[in-house]
């Protein structure tokens, strides 16, 4: 799935998606059935780049 997320992070299978409320910022994508990946689009050394906030079942992250 972190290589799916790097090569594509809207790839149809990862469900990617913008998140609200306290999250507000950051995306969100599934990694499973009830696993959930929470990153953000950075810059990095001037390249796009995505930073890991959180991995978790669906209820640890949100």
């Amino acid at each position: 799935m972190l290589a799916l997320l790097a090569e594509d992070a809207f790839h149809p299978q990862l469900k990617t998606h913008k998140l609200k409320g306290k999250l507000v910022g950051s995306w969100a994508c599934s990694a499973g059935y009830d696993l959930r990946v929470v990153f953000e689009f950075v810059k990095h050394k001037g390249e796009e780049a995505i930073l890991l906030e959180s991995v978790g079942t669906h209820d640890a992250v949100y």
